[in-house]
């Protein structure tokens, strides 16, 4: 199918198919090509829990994610944890922080974040106090708790292939050893983190140990010192570890580098856990509707389809909602996007 960008972004988000309606169980692989999607991260201003994320992926038919952790462990009263900010106290979070979408996470080693880009702010007493209660509760979970849970999920027909850990690098060695546990457990064959070129190399014999994938996610270069706005320290990570790989967010690579993505996923397509699908504006510029930036979404989309890439292709909901419609709506749109870039 040969079919441009701009042409293809005129009858994508013309309708909506029966399908977006709430349905038994989502199906959005098309073409041999899983769409997923951020979750809770791209369900913004919205309850995160377990059974809400259920909710929200059958109404808009995604049937795999990239799930943070928070969501895991606040269905199982995690000390501290909450499944998203919007969830906490006061949509406060938790004691330990997190990102948009997910709050918790406790038990820094030497109590600071290492793993956030750019560092923390020193623990209170009373959140390190928090942070050990919560890592002596990660220790003594049972992984037939998580395998529970990842029935509960397939059981509603969403694989969980990707468990995103915020400030990974920032925990004791056998709290790191129980997030791939945890990851296995859940089904997934990675794990995603933002990070510094600082942590892959003690990251990467933990994901060594385990043969398990971690993800590190690009941003756009900064002033915050990320280290995977540049995609040369990737290069870097992959050297320092057999399992060390790239999650490749191709809006962002745009927006930062003002070039496709293509050429590089071709190249390093074997050591990328999923790719993050948003539309951007190349030199920095600002996230739009799918098909109204820069982003090469459906090239992109087409290039896994036609050499069956074992590649998720994780739908972030990062552009502002327009006046008059809705998250999910929005997000509805996206995902008929890619299935009519794969059908």
């Amino acid at each position: 199918m040969n079919i441009t960008r701009r042409d293809f972004g005129k009858v994508a988000l013309a309708a909506l198919p029966a399908s977006t309606l709430l349905a038994a169980k989502p199906n959005s692989k098309w073409g041999g090509v899983q769409v997923g999607i951020n979750a809770p991260y791209s369900f913004q201003r919205m309850s995160g829990t377990a059974d809400k994320i259920i909710e929200y992926m059958t109404q808009v038919n995604v049937s795999a994610c990239e799930l943070r952790l928070q969501p895991v462990e606040a269905y199982f009263g995690a000390p501290g944890v909450y499944a998203s900010a919007n969830d906490a106290p006061g949509r406060a979070g938790a004691a330990a922080g997190g990102a948009r979408g997910g709050s918790g996470g406790g038990g820094a080693r030497g109590g600071s974040g290492r793993g956030g880009g750019g560092g923390r702010a020193p623990l209170t007493p009373e959140q390190i106090e928090t942070a050990k209660k919560l890592e002596d509760w990660r220790l003594a979970l049972s992984m037939d708790k998580i395998k529970e849970f990842r029935k509960k999920y397939e059981d509603a027909g969403i694989l969980i292939q990707v468990v995103k850990i915020d400030n990974f690098n920032s925990f004791s060695d056998a709290v790191t050893d129980y997030f791939f546990n945890v990851a296995k457990n859940l089904g997934a064959r990675a794990l995603s983190t933002e990070g510094n070129l600082a942590d892959v190399e003690r990251l990467g014999k933990f994901a060594d140990k385990h043969k398990m994938m971690i993800g590190y996610h690009g941003h756009t270069a900064g002033p915050g010192g990320e280290a995977f706005g540049a995609p040369e320290n990737w290069e870097k990570a992959m050297a320092a570890a057999k399992y060390n790989g790239i999650n490749l967010d191709i809006g962002h690579f745009v927006a930062g580098n003002s070039t496709s993505p293509v050429p590089f996923l071709t190249k390093y397509h074997d050591h990328v856990t999923h790719i993050h699908v948003k539309d951007r504006k190349t030199n920095n510029g600002p996230n739009t509707p799918f098909g109204q930036g820069d982003t090469p979404i459906v090239e992109v989309l087409q290039l896994i389809k036609k050499n069956k890439w074992n590649i998720q292709a994780t739908i972030e909901y990062e552009y502002a909602t327009p006046a008059g419609s809705d998250v999910l709506t929005e997000i509805a749109k996206c995902v008929e996007y890619c299935r009519k870039a794969l059908v």
